[in-house]
């Protein structure tokens, strides 16, 4: 027997006690965004075995609870909202980041060159400093350090400033690499050193991370404690609302962390999974290390951990100055930029890509590369066409992780064949400042463009690609989804005055699916994952304020109060 209830139009069936086992929890006397198809609002809804066995009204929720058996949770007129996902994290790096010592923020080169000359007093001389993604658009100066300032703070160690894949080296770190006027590449890979007028390595190094052997540059944590402090981050990722994180450079020791912390029933949010694969080399081994992800056992269904593809990365960074751009960069002494036909780096030739691609498909496994130039984007575009007319690929969900810079023919044959967008909105908040010096506003008309790429049909989730440190609003980068959504809303930017077209902006109800249910479909959890619709898991959190009806500049400064997961609090803040 089902009863049905009218709500806003819609025949909303309650599962009754009569055909079923009374449900073990209700919620009841709150705001329930369901963020269905049709963005219902609720005011209660009860749970059973980890899923949502019914929602409506407070009254029908209440008359569904058998006391002794229904525990019954009154909302306080709280909005409530699905767990949030977060399509794009390095989770495991990030975690141990600052295992050895605390790196502090910085804004400004002088901070950055503190810093360096803090460390080479704890550093015992002729070895390696090292300071990770400190990217110059989010300096003051917008610059990279200079070989030469590097060298004045530490004579006598070998520094690397290093930011994605480029890197900004003193004069005893190019000695340690071999890196001078004479040298090239031999291992067939991308990269190459700037130099200045005279031939001279200006001490910046693109795309040659691989070349540069640091060894360990301080203390290094046990397996256990790893894994310890992977739990810690990822019950700091469950106080700001993630119930799902999808791993998009996971490898086999990340892996490991991974299962075994789903073996001992330990993990406290969900984990999707993209493997990387090296692209550099014969192309035989990469073919076998493509076959050897695909035999893994975590492809199987598991609402808990599950690999979902591969991820490769394709051109440099935004943030550094490497991106593949259809135009030219243009000359910036900034980014170290002197050439003028320059567009950027691309690490993997289109014809070997194309033959990666069409490995992955036809294991049918999802193909996504960190793609960030328009340019980039669209040779995997290229790619992923030429395989389509082999084998459809829509429901491979191929992916282009980044797709900052796009064009509106990219965003159009994305649509088209069912491409997911992985887009990091806090990239737009922070970095805007210096693209628009850079490239100029017209330049930018399609960063970032998430209404357009609705409109088309498309879908786009978002990610912060989290990489280093613990701690929603310091990490790089800062992962709190709720200034994340301000910023697809608003496309305001930090130390940037006014709106980076504004015509892209999402409205509230596309905000919060770009964190919820688009994002369940990036990663192929839509069935399970990211509504509060009878049949599926309740994953939910509890927030402190209306995201529909707030001031708009308050909607940044959400906080969650609880966060559960199939039914289960693993969260709670408090106080609250």
């Amino acid at each position: 027997m089902r009863l049905f209830f009218i709500f806003f139009g819609v025949l909303t069936p309650v599962v009754s006690v009569v055909a079923q086992e009374p449900p073990t929890a209700v919620f009841v006397g709150g705001k329930i965004v369901t963020v269905d198809a049709e963005f219902g609002v609720r005011e209660a809804f009860a749970v059973r075995d980890g899923k949502i066995v019914a929602t409506g009204t407070t009254r029908e929720m209440r008359a569904l609870a058998r006391e002794g058996v229904t525990a019954v949770h009154d909302l306080g007129g709280r909005m409530v909202l699905p767990g949030l996902i977060d399509s794009h994290v390095h989770a495991p790096a990030a975690a141990v980041f600052e295992f050895d010592h605390e790196i502090p923020s910085m804004e400004t080169l002088r901070d950055v060159l503190d810093y360096i000359a803090a460390r080479t007093r704890v550093v015992p001389a002729g070895g390696w400093i090292s300071l990770q993604q400190v990217f110059i658009t989010r300096l003051k100066e917008s610059r990279f350090p200079t070989r030469a300032e590097l060298d004045a703070v530490a004579p006598q160690h070998a520094v690397n400033f290093r930011t994605g894949p480029d890197n900004m080296l003193n004069t005893l770190a190019l000695k340690k690499c071999g890196f001078d006027r004479a040298w090239t590449v031999t291992d067939g890979g991308p990269g190459y050193l700037e130099k200045d007028a005279a031939g001279e390595p200006t001490g910046l190094v693109r795309g040659l991370s691989r070349a540069i052997r640091m060894g360990e540059t301080g203390r290094m944590p046990t397996v256990a404690q790893q894994r310890e402090r992977l739990q810690a981050l990822f019950r700091d990722y469950n106080q700001i609302g993630f119930t799902a994180v999808c791993d998009r450079g996971a490898t086999a020791d990340s892996i490991r962390h991974y299962a075994q912390l789903r073996a001992d029933g330990a993990l406290t949010l969900r984990v999707a999974m993209s493997q990387t694969f090296p692209t550099v080399g014969a192309m035989s081994s990469i073919l076998a290390a493509i076959d050897g992800i695909a035999a893994s056992p975590h492809r199987a269904p598991d609402a808990w951990l599950r690999l979902i593809g591969t991820k490769i990365w394709l051109d440099g960074g935004m943030l550094t100055g490497s991106a593949y751009m259809l135009q030219p960069w243009g000359k910036n002494e900034n980014y170290g930029i002197r050439d003028d036909a320059y567009r950027g780096v691309l690490n993997v030739p289109p014809e070997r890509l194309l033959t990666m691609v069409r490995r992955v498909a036809g294991h049918g496994l999802q193909f996504t590369a960190h793609a960030v130039g328009d340019a980039a984007g669209t040779l995997l575009l290229d790619a992923y066409e030429t395989v389509n007319r082999e084998q459809p690929i829509r429901e491979l969900r191929m992916g282009i992780t980044h797709s900052n810079f796009m064009t509106q023919a990219s965003v159009e044959r994305s649509a088209k064949l069912g491409v997911v967008l992985d887009i990091q909105p806090i990239w737009l908040h922070l970095d805007t400042r210096t693209l628009v010096q850079q490239f100029g506003y017209d330049r930018l008309r399609w960063f970032q463009p998430l209404k357009s790429i609705l409109a088309a049909g498309g879908m786009t989730g978002g990610g912060s690609d989290h990489m280093l440190k613990i701690g929603d609003l310091r990490a790089i980068n800062p992962y709190n989804p709720f200034l994340a959504m301000w910023t697809t809303i608003t496309r305001r930017a930090k130390w940037y005055e006014g709106q980076l077209h504004p015509e892209e902006a999402l409205t509230r109800r596309q905000a919060i699916e770009f964190y919820t249910r688009n994002n369940a479909h990036l990663l192929f959890w839509e069935k399970d994952l990211g509504s509060l619709e009878v049949g599926k898991r309740a994953d939910f959190i509890i927030v402190d304020r209306d995201l529909l009806a707030c001031p708009i500049d308050d909607l940044k400064d959400t906080r969650v109060l609880e966060t559960w997961i199939e039914g289960r609090a693993v969260y709670a803040r408090e106080g609250r």
